[in-house]
């Protein structure tokens, strides 16, 4: 079968994005409608394959769906200076650093915990104590890895 006229199936083999993402990616407007036989099943062209590689090695770097429309839009624009991309670029970088520096600092708060957990048959833990613990404020509800709520799980792809 040609890449001029491959199913949902085929493309998401060739491309290594799952069938779902590939309809949600169509109903967010990343990817345009497929074209549909008279069954009105899907049918996708090499166009469309590049599309889905460059969303998912986006997806990838961990951008969000908004960003990689951004992207999307400025990849299509071939008279586009690459000042935009960049700043796209750099914010994802400085987003990550972010999210780098919280986990780390998590890791460290865990790694105190567990060392002054003795792990033995009583049921004193300090682990178990600090999770129960009233005087932690909020933490801030994250947006999973770029998704944003907005779709299937990231592990879909």
């Amino acid at each position: 079968m040609s890449a001029a006229s491959l199913t949902i199936g085929e493309a998401a083999r060739r491309t290594g994005v799952s069938a779902k993402m590939i309809r949600w990616y169509e109903a967010t407007g990343l990817l345009p409608p497929a074209a549909r036989s008279e069954s009105g099943y899907r049918h996708y062209g090499d166009a469309d394959l590049h599309t889905l590689r460059f969303i998912r090695r986006a997806r990838d770097l961990g951008f969000s769906v908004d960003a990689i429309a951004d992207l999307l839009a400025l990849w299509r624009d071939r008279a586009r200076p690459s000042a935009g991309v960049k700043a796209i670029a750099q914010e994802q970088i400085a987003d990550l650093r972010r999210r780098i520096a919280e986990m780390e600092g998590m890791a460290r708060t865990l790694e105190h915990l567990a060392e002054a957990c003795c792990g033995d048959e009583r049921p004193d833990c300090p682990i178990l104590d600090d999770l129960a613990a009233d005087d932690h404020p909020p933490e801030p509800r994250r947006r999973s890895r770029g998704l944003a709520g907005r779709g299937p799980a990231r592990g879909a792809a």
